[in-house]
């Protein structure tokens, strides 16, 4: 417990840094007062606006302003959609979360019967095959695999729709655009990983008793290649908030990311401190989560 509560506390410098860097860069990207108000206004006006914004004052005083109001749960709200900025992001988030966990899940049917086989099937034909076609598939610009699933799925043959939110069909495209890099990652950990479990002592104990090789190798082997196959899983949970932003753009999915590019194109500064602060908590929370997946998934690791 003491261990995961420091982690905790570590985890408050990091958000100030993320604070700091997101107040700083919204600021000198451009001018959100150009984009709030039209053409034609006047300087006076413009004045105004910034006097009523505070972006008059120094940066510093202003940040520090936005971290008293972020104690206070204020994240200020959008002037695009005119309400608050952290109910316009939570509102988004659902949509975001049903994207990134049906993309893992696609990750996961690929990756782990494909590691496993590529694993046993060592230096084979099939081992090749599949460690090409993992190459591949990290490889390929998501926002190009995207578009080649629309032109041939929806558009062609008409299978999908071609973007936006419903049902289970609007989800599958946008799914496996996301989950394809995540399972090429995957497949070779697990391949890695159960090569170094398949050449170990206990497994050689395991075959010299009898047992059919289906349980040595998915009883004994998989579950201790699981360690590092939950790391990678917890690291990519930001790879996985990143791609959302590119698939849920090309989908034209309403999620965070598809808000998040929005808003800075908009110089919603509101919405983009709300959003990042957002997902960087999330990030942190996966790989505290981790954290304790191991301890379940190996009882001998212990936490100092």
């Amino acid at each position: 417990m003491k261990y995961f509560l420091l982690n905790v506390l570590k985890t408050i410098p990091v958000l100030l840094l993320i604070t700091l860097i997101v107040f700083v860069l919204v600021r000198v990207t451009g001018d959100p007062v150009s984009m709030m108000l039209p053409e034609t206004a006047t300087d006076e006006e413009r004045e105004s606006l910034k006097e009523a914004l505070g972006f008059n004052e120094p940066l510093p005083v202003q940040y520090m302003k936005y971290l008293g109001d972020l104690v206070k749960g204020d994240f200020g709200e959008s002037f695009r959609y005119d309400m608050d900025a952290l109910d316009l992001v939570l509102e988004r988030l659902p949509a975001t979360f049903q994207l990134a966990i049906a993309s893992m899940i696609v990750a996961i049917i690929i990756s782990v019967p494909l590691g496993i086989l590529s694993a046993v099937k060592r230096n084979s034909f099939m081992d090749l095959f599949i460690t090409g076609g993992a190459v591949l598939g990290k490889a390929m610009p998501s926002f190009w695999l995207g578009i080649m699933l629309i032109l041939m799925f929806a558009v062609n043959l008409q299978l999908f729709p071609v973007s936006g939110k419903g049902g289970l069909m609007h989800l599958i495209l946008p799914a496996i655009t996301l989950g394809t890099g995540i399972a090429a990652e995957m497949t070779r950990l697990i391949r890695s990983s159960m090569l170094e479990i398949l050449g170990q002592d206990f497994i050689r104990t395991a075959r010299s008793k009898g047992l059919r090789e289906s349980i040595v190798v998915n009883k004994h082997a998989f579950r201790n290649a699981l360690i590092p196959v939950v790391t990678i899983m917890a690291l990519q949970t930001s790879t996985l908030i990143g791609g959302t932003l590119i698939t849920e753009t090309v989908f034209a999915w309403p999620g965070l990311g598809q808000l998040l590019v929005q808003a800075v194109n908009l110089r919603d500064m509101s919405v983009v401190q709300a959003a990042t602060l957002l997902i960087a908590v999330f990030v942190i929370l996966s790989n505290l989560i981790a954290d304790l997946i191991y301890r379940l998934l190996d009882p001998r690791i212990k936490y100092d």
